[in-house]
């Protein structure tokens, strides 16, 4: 790319979530590395990652999802932060990401109605309701309300440790069909009481951790929320709702909204396939201009990108202030380095290959070019 064309890309333009100063408009979206140990504490392979993706020029680096509590693991080797102890790791995290010049926000992540059994000591997963996850082939147990003050105290305490182990920002993961996503789906939440009913019971929840977490961290500190577009399931969230539930998430003191959609269950799946050209990319363009109509806060807009000219298109169009990639940086963690200088498109051929995390040791690209 030339001097003159960089000066005029969007991608490589400063820009902010409140406070927080970045470099380009680049996320890294958040990916399960399958590199802590098996009690979810932070490994030497894990800095190592963090490191070389910092060094790869991300504006933001998400974390894979860290754990809020124990009751809600979706898999092994999944990085935690339920309990002081894991404190020490997180901040080498956080640290190795600052030290090769990156920022870095941690994703606060419980599995409800996802978790396999496996994983989970064989309890019952949790959900705001009795609804069978496909997935799993498990039917949840619908949670007390006890226990659901109890997860909005999980994450903001978790919250806590992030902002403690000097992370820029945390990520509340209310998409993908997992605990908070499922509260706020008229399929899988069908309460009557505080926690569910209509849309505004079933946003209670994610509100509730919001509001829990500002108080554990402050005003001055970076609160993202990454919401699904759509559920794609029969009587799951649908584009019209999720902008009006985003609205009530930045009222609530979200900084920022990630676009994405899918669960577990869901046709389309959320990681799809054969992503060629620039027609599939970005398949929730529509859905981000809806939320940009809809917001003040930044939308970060998630979802099949693979050539820097539909990543230019969304933003000019109005469609994102900023662009989460996952897949490509499994193949090039350097590849917003590679953009800047000329690239035009990921390697990544989205064969899912790397998404297979039950049959592979790390979370890696395992296609040969």
């Amino acid at each position: 790319m030339s001097t003159e064309a960089l000066r005029k890309s969007r991608l490589f333009e400063g820009t902010g979530i409140a406070g927080l100063r970045l470099k380009n408009r680049i996320v890294r979206a958040a990916t399960f590395e399958k590199l802590a140990d098996e009690n979810g504490a932070v490994t030497p392979e894990l800095l190592d990652l963090y490191g070389e993706l910092a060094e790869g020029g991300s504006g933001l680096i998400i974390t894979g999802g860290a754990l809020v509590h124990p009751t809600g693991r979706t898999l092994r080797q999944m990085v935690s932060a339920h309990a002081d102890s894991f404190s020490g790791g997180l901040k080498r995290l956080a640290d190795t990401v600052h030290e090769a010049g990156g920022l870095v926000a941690l994703q606060l992540t419980h599995g409800g109605r996802h978790c396999p059994l496996k994983v989970i000591n064989f309890e019952t997963p949790l959900a705001p309701s009795e609804v069978h996850d496909t997935s799993t082939d498990t039917t949840p147990r619908a949670m007390t309300d006890a226990e659901v003050w109890e997860m909005v105290d999980a994450f903001a305490s978790a919250a806590f440790r992030g902002r403690a182990a000097g992370f820029d920002a945390v990520e509340l993961h209310a998409a993908h069909g997992y605990l908070v996503s499922s509260f706020l789906s008229p399929r899988t939440n069908l309460r009557d009481d505080y926690w569910g009913g209509d849309e505004e019971r079933r946003s209670h929840f994610s509100e509730e951790i919001l509001k829990s977490i500002r108080q554990e961290v402050g005003r001055d500190f970076s609160v993202i929320v990454k919401l699904n577009a759509e559920d794609h399931m029969p009587g799951g969230i649908a584009p019209e709702e999720a902008a009006r539930i985003a609205w009530k998430m930045e009222l609530a003191g979200a900084d920022a909204i990630e676009v994405t959609g899918g669960t577990r269950e869901s046709d389309p799946p959320t990681l799809r396939k054969k992503i060629q050209g620039d027609g599939p990319e970005g398949y929730y363009r529509s859905a981000g201009r809806l939320f940009k109509q809809k917001l003040t806060v930044p939308v970060i807009l998630t979802g099949g990108f693979r050539t820097r000219a539909a990543m230019e298109d969304a933003l000019v169009a109005g469609e994102a202030d900023l662009i989460g990639l996952s897949r490509p940086l499994i193949c090039e963690p350097d590849l917003p380095r590679l953009f800047f200088d000329c690239a035009e498109s990921s390697d990544c051929t989205s064969c899912n290959k790397c998404a297979r995390f039950s049959r592979i040791d790390s979370v890696r690209c395992l296609e040969s070019f």
